[in-house]
């Protein structure tokens, strides 16, 4: 969320209490079903809000807090630096690609998936991401820093698009609600960890997929939910690392 601070403000319990009631009594037909085409950020207001069908992708370091144990504070950040600003490069490359958000160490986007291709294409992202990360350890070790891993959680439904913060104050974001999100970060933080593989991506994804790509994963039961992984790569880029990463 866009932290900001434009404006000074002397904080008053009335008013806050009429922005209370502002909001919870907004008419619950302002949010409409948009399907599968993410409306523009200026079409959002504070008061209405739209329903689509989008893809999550969540990306985030395995075990990040150990990574303080082991190096200094400026060290850290062109660490997160380098890998925020790659992942970000990569997802905003694809025009699908409509919302980009980071949050500590994670990045997560959301994709406009009308058909069952664009699929293929978020696996596609999530491909370049991990051998990201692999060019981006490479130059980590030749600077004796330590190297990184990653968990990429991917899910496709029906989510809600809001705006949130407060009105005038410049302090405002774009707010995602629904179970796609929150699959696809729920399984963000258990890929790389326990045994399990780099990418994990529910059946729902699974089943959008071509058969290429679904050769490549195999599945596992996360409690009774059936899920599937695995350790995907950029063929292009895997031989790039080959002839440039030596």
């Amino acid at each position: 969320m866009e932290s900001k601070k434009e404006t000074s403000y002397t904080y008053k319990v009335e008013d806050s209490a009429q922005r209370m009631d502002d909001i919870l009594d907004a008419d619950d037909n302002n949010y409409e079903d948009k399907e599968s085409s993410i409306p523009k950020r200026s079409d959002l207001t504070f008061k209405n809000g739209f329903y689509v069908n989008v893809t999550a992708l969540f990306i985030d370091i395995v075990d990040s807090s150990k990574l303080t144990d082991g190096h200094k504070r400026p060290t850290l950040a062109k660490m997160y630096r380098a890998f925020l600003s790659e992942c970000v490069a990569i997802m905003n490359s694809w025009e699908m690609c409509k919302e980009i958000n980071i949050n500590g160490d994670c990045v997560w986007g959301v994709f406009e998936t009308p058909k069952k291709s664009d699929i293929d294409n978020v696996i596609s992202v999530a491909a370049q991401l991990s051998s990201m990360v692999d060019i981006l350890n490479y130059k980590l070790k030749k600077k004796e820093y330590e190297a990184i891993s990653v968990g990429i959680g991917v899910d496709d439904g029906r989510a809600l698009m809001v705006k949130a913060g407060y009105s005038g104050s410049g302090i405002n974001d774009v707010v995602w609600m629904g179970d796609v999100v929150n699959t696809a970060c729920h399984l963000a933080n258990k890929a790389g960890r326990n045994g399990r593989k780099k990418v994990i991506i529910t059946k729902q994804i699974y089943d959008n997929m071509n058969e290429s790509h679904k050769e490549l994963f195999s599945s596992y039961l996360d409690g009774y939910t059936t899920r599937y992984e695995c350790n995907l790569v950029r063929n292009s880029m895997k031989e790039w690392y080959k002839d440039n990463c030596k």
